[in-house]
Parts: C-alpha cells; sequence; structure tokens
C-alpha cells in the first residue's frame, strides 16, 4: 500500500511538471536572483497541498536498501556522518554509497540515468548547469508536490531554492551552501599598523585598505589581496546588488570590478594572473605563505585551512580571519556568492519513498546539524548552526569571523539555465583575455555581451 501511495504522489508530480513544460519554451527562462524575482514569474507546477496523498516513512520493520550515487567518498568527511545520522533513527534503512569519481561525474551519472538499468534511489548534483542537464532529460523527479505536502519552508535556504528551478519546477533540495567571504592575514594588518577589515566595507574601501598594506619591495613582497584564477573571483562582484545574472547577455556591470584589479595588478597590489597562470599557483599555497594580505574565497576553505594550520603547513597564515564580502554602495552588507550541493530522486529509483524521507533528513535541520559539526556549511542556515561552525576547534575566536557566517542575500554563481555551459565558455575565454590584457575591458565585455546574446538567441 505504501508503494501506492508515493507512486501516486510521483506520478501526480510528473505529470504536473509535464504540464508546465509543455507550455514553455523549449529552454528554461534565466533565473532571476531571489531578491529579483519578477512578479510575473509563473508559479512552479505544484499538485495541491490539499489534493496530494500523504506520503508514508518506510516502516519500521522493512528493510530497505538506498543506493546513493555521489564523489570523493573517501576523502569527503560529511558523508558517513550523515549517514550514521539518519540510519540511528532508522535501523531499518542501508545506505549504500557509490561512487562515479570527481573529474567527470555529471556526465557519468548523466549516462548511467539514461540506462535501463538505473538503481540510484538518491543522487547528488554537483553543480547547476548539470542540474538542467537531467532534469531536461526527464531522469529527475520533480519534488514541488512532495515539497508541499509535506509543508517545507522553502524560506530556510536564503532563496537558493528559487534560482534553481528549471521550467518553474524544483528537482533537488541543496544540502550544503559555500558562500564566499574575505580570508585575510591579521600578522600582516598588524606589521603594517593598518586596522582589520570589517564586516561592513565598500569595494572602494577594500582597494583602498589592500594597497595600505602592500609591500613592494623585490624578494619581500607582500600583496594586499589576491584573486585566484576563476572568473568568479573578480566577474562576480557585480551581481551583488541584486540586479544582474550572469546569464543575463549583458556584462558591462562587470567593468568596475576589472579595472579595480588590473589596477591592483599593474601596482603590485595582487599577483599577476598571467605568472599565476603559468605556474599553477593555487590559491591555498599562495595564502599560506604568509604575504598575502586579503583573499577572496569561499567558506569550503575554512576546514581546510584549520588542517593546515595544526599540521604546519600554513603556519606562516596561523592568525588568520574571516569577514563578510565587500558591498557596491546601496548594497546590504553580507550580500555573498554561493555555491550549492544538493540531493535529487531519480524517475527510476525502486525506493522512492524511502529517498524522499532521506532527501529530507539531509536537506534538513538534523542534517544541517551534522554538516556543521564537519565545518562544513549547511545550505539551510540559522544562527544555531553557524555558531556549531564557529566553535571548531581551530576557527577565529573573534566576534567579526563568527558574524561573516551569516548572508544577507546569497547568490548563486550560476543559476539554472539551460545554455549555462555555453555562457560560461563565453564568458572565461573572455576573461583570460583581460586579466591576461590580450584584450581592453571595454573590447572583451563587448565580446561576452555579443557571444553570449547570440548563444540566448539561438
Amino acid at each position: 500500500m505504501k508503494k501506492k501511495v508515493i507512486s501516486t504522489l510521483l506520478a501526480v508530480s510528473m505529470i504536473a511538471a509535464t504540464l508546465t513544460a509543455c507550455g514553455s519554451s523549449a529552454a528554461p527562462a534565466a533565473e532571476a536572483p531571489a531578491a529579483e524575482a519578477p512578479a510575473a514569474e509563473a508559479p512552479a507546477a505544484e499538485a495541491p497541498a490539499a489534493e496530494a496523498p500523504a506520503a508514508e516513512a518506510p516502516a519500521a520493520d522493512e528493510p530497505v536498501t538506498l543506493k546513493w550515487a555521489l564523489w570523493d567518498k573517501d576523502a569527503t568527511v560529511y558523508y558517513q556522518p550523515l549517514i550514521d545520522g539518519y540510519t540511528a533513527a532508522h535501523p531499518n534503512v542501508t545506505i549504500e554509497m557509490v561512487d562515479l569519481g570527481s573529474t567527470d561525474y555529471q556526465t557519468v551519472l548523466g549516462t548511467q540515468l539514461s540506462g535501463s538499468d538505473a538503481n540510484f534511489d538518491v543522487v547528488t548534483i554537483k553543480d547547476v548547469p548539470g542540474l538542467v542537464t537531467l532534469a531536461n532529460k526527464g531522469v529527475l523527479e520533480p519534488l514541488d508536490s512532495l515539497i508541499a505536502q509535506d509543508g517545507i519552508d522553502l524560506s530556510v535556504y536564503s532563496g537558493i531554492t528559487d534560482q534553481i528551478k528549471v521550467n518553474d519546477a524544483l528537482y533537488e533540495l541543496p544540502f550544503r551552501r559555500d558562500i564566499w567571504v574575505l580570508f585575510y592575514n591579521k600578522d600582516v594588518f598588524d606589521k603594517a599598523g593598518v586596522d582589520y577589515p570589517t564586516n561592513d566595507m565598500t569595494w572602494e574601501e577594500y582597494d583602498e585598505l589592500a594597497r595600505k598594506i602592500t609591500d613592494t619591495t623585490p624578494g619581500a613582497e607582500v600583496y594586499g589581496a589576491h584573486y585566484h584564477t576563476w572568473r568568479s573571483t573578480i566577474q562576480l562582484l557585480g551581481i551583488l546588488d541584486g540586479k544582474h545574472t550572469i546569464v543575463d547577455g549583458t556584462y558591462d556591470f562587470t567593468k568596475p570590478y576589472y579595472e579595480m584589479v588590473l589596477a591592483q595588478q599593474k601596482d603590485g597590489v595582487c599577483m599577476d594572473y598571467a605568472t599565476l597562470k603559468t605556474q599553477g599557483l593555487h590559491y591555498s599555497a599562495a595564502f599560506y605563505q604568509g604575504n598575502v594580505g586579503m583573499m577572496n574565497m569561499g567558506s569550503w576553505f575554512i576546514p581546510t585551512l584549520i588542517a593546515k594550520v595544526k599540521d604546519g603547513e600554513a603556519a606562516a597564515a596561523a592568525n588568520w580571519g574571516i569577514v563578510k564580502y565587500p558591498h557596491a554602495e546601496g548594497v546590504a552588507p553580507g550580500s555573498t556568492l554561493a555555491t550549492i550541493t544538493a540531493l535529487a530522486i531519480p524517475t527510476s529509483a525502486p525506493n522512492k519513498e524511502a529517498a524522499w524521507d532521506f532527501v529530507k533528513f539531509v536537506s534538513g535541520p538534523e542534517g544541517a546539524e551534522i554538516m556543521a559539526s564537519t565545518g562544513n556549511t549547511p545550505a539551510m542556515s540559522n544562527d544555531a548552526i553557524n555558531a556549531k561552525i564557529a566553535e571548531m576547534d581551530g576557527f577565529p575566536t573573534d566576534a567579526n569571523s563568527k558574524d561573516a557566517l551569516t548572508a544577507a542575500a546569497a547568490y548563486l554563481e550560476m543559476p539554472a539555465n539551460e545554455k549555462s555551459s555555453e555562457i560560461e565558455t563565453v564568458l572565461n575565454e573572455q576573461h583570460d583575455n583581460i586579466m591576461n590584457e590580450v584584450s581592453t575591458v571595454d573590447d572583451a565585455i563587448e565580446a561576452m555581451n555579443e557571444g553570449v546574446q547570440a548563444i540566448i538567441g539561438q
């Protein structure tokens, strides 16, 4: 009876999603950040909560084995604690992890889910382009009806779920969210006699601060700022006002940030991009050297930095802290970028009812506490969870570092868009041209605008 109930519910979900897709264009509309969601946006296709049959949890005496597709099983600290936390309350459930590798994870996952013998119950979604591809292939269950039925409050995800809908339907729930913050070396500031950065700085104030702590003495260089070679470290600073996304097709808003960093590069405030690319210097290695004052990077670096300070590799950066991302004039302090990791249920899953129960646990408050206890930032954020992260041995003890874990608004680096991979290729190429000074900022932005608009118009 239970299998029949959940099958009926999931069938309703798929019919609703299919009707929605048939009434829309072939390509999903680019989602605006939550703060900018257009008023006329069509609501997600959901079966009315009142009509949806209640999903029952698996009976305690019915053995169930769930196959969970993921990557880097042995190198990821939170997988086993999440499983242990869930199975402690559900002793009849066994979770089998299937490691598909990290290099081509989304490609391998898509191939397996498209096969006739696919039998994963839960799959981890690595990135938004991968989500869009799988959702459009029809191999993932839409979750809207299940979410409505169980009364799940999506506001706890700080608007992230509004940015990952495909054809107005939600196919995944995030369980990990990394936000970008500003790491800094307190010793560099102390030596220069300069006050530490704060949780409320404009980009102009940040630039001024970076220049104050810079020392261009040959052989004793101190860099006020450091930018890894990813385009996100510079290009995406412009989306934090909530007025733009990286898939809009116009990129004039990136100009002030490129000009700021190019000027810093020219004046020795940051390391030369071409040199970083040639040497392949990792951002962590740069920060560990102890001569970088500030570095914008994701919160995923926190547990790594703590571990490397303890083993001595990052001894020169042991006295570190974090603050919120700087912001443009008129933008709320704490507005930042975000990346997510999420869970989905394949349409071919043999145990959908139990799979949904596990997804709810991992992406809900219980899973969030477990994630925080491992030093990783969960998608669901609140003061108690942030406090747990700040209590980690090795986390900075100053109030600003603890407060930096709270984001006022979080914008995905790449919101859901069917052509995100093609768009990213154009943006990466022009970012490289700007930073290598092969093209002027204006010429490269024009190339971005023309290239992405041509892709969108296809």
